[in-house]
């Protein structure tokens, strides 16, 4: 049995195979190949467009595949959406679709589109916006490079953003948030309903989504005296539920808890302070919960 499972190519394609190495799955690239390598015989991959994923799964050409919640939307495929991973190209977060215009435009609201031009690649779920704002406006497709289209060639744009960089470096001003969207990994409804593909599919997703559990997290150990512990423990940020063992000598135990990466620096020397002593921080790839 075989599942075929599409990488998205392109802007995720790399953000993608860093998440399943995580996961415990190594997938090789080539640039003369769109057959990507993984070291599970059970999966066959291909490199897909992230735009065209949804609708390759939908027809069964793949079993899974990942893409964007903005995709599946624009060409509204029917497909089992198994999971959702909040990661993008450049972020842990979700990817903004904004209509934007030049800094200088006059353009201010959603109602002064009225009978402009605007460039995208998300032709529907732009045209769906516009309706919806009861504003006609012609929506024109855009093949790339659509922030340098305004003025000359588009009045706004609709464009994904994950921090806005690229927008201000074109000189260009957010006028609303038209749609957010994140990482999917959805299935064909023939492959879901399949026994061995769905349980293949749903140890994927336990897997991919204990990857994004640890993220940005470290695993942290050290030794305390018992008279200490509590002193210890209060040094913790809050919500944290550290496991504590026994040691062979029955003044000391051993504490260990999972705390996010960016505040180890600042406790570390705090824990030293109240007692703790050997203390051990380490990499977590994997938190399933």
């Amino acid at each position: 049995m075989i599942l075929k499972l599409g990488i998205p190519k392109g802007s995720l394609e790399t953000a993608t195979i860093d998440l399943f190495r995580r996961a415990g799955y190594h997938i090789t690239t080539s640039s003369r190949s769109y057959y990507p390598a993984i070291d599970d015989p059970e999966i066959e991959c291909m490199l897909i467009r992230a735009q065209e994923m949804a609708r390759y799964v939908e027809d069964g050409i793949l079993d899974a595949g990942l893409t964007g919640q903005d995709w599946i939307s624009e060409i509204g495929a029917d497909v089992e959406q198994v999971a959702e991973l909040v990661y993008a190209k450049k972020s842990f977060g979700k990817v903004r679709w904004v209509l934007a215009v030049p800094q200088s435009s006059p353009i201010e609201t959603i109602g002064d589109l009225e009978d402009r031009i605007v460039a995208t690649e998300l032709v529907r779920t732009t045209e769906r916006y516009l309706t919806a704002h009861d504003v006609k406006a012609k929506v024109e497709f855009s093949w790339g490079a659509t922030e340098v289209k305004p003025p000359d060639l588009a009045d706004a744009i609709v464009e994904a953003t994950e921090t806005g960089a690229s927008l201000r470096a074109n000189k260009l001003r957010i006028v609303d948030v038209v749609l957010e969207s994140t990482t999917r990994l959805i299935a064909n409804h023939v492959a879901w309903s399949d026994a061995w593909k769905r349980r293949k599919l749903e140890d994927l997703r336990l897997l991919l989504e204990g990857a994004m559990n640890a993220l940005d997290k470290v695993g942290l150990m050290m030794n305390v005296r018992r008279e200490d512990l509590d002193t210890v423990l209060a040094t913790l940020p809050a919500l944290r539920r550290p496991t504590i063992s026994h040691l062979s000598d029955e003044e000391w135990v051993a504490v260990n808890t999972i705390i996010d990466e960016s505040v180890v620096r600042h406790i570390i020397p705090a824990l030293k302070k109240a007692g703790a002593e050997g203390l051990v921080e380490y990499p977590l790839n994997k938190i399933v919960m």
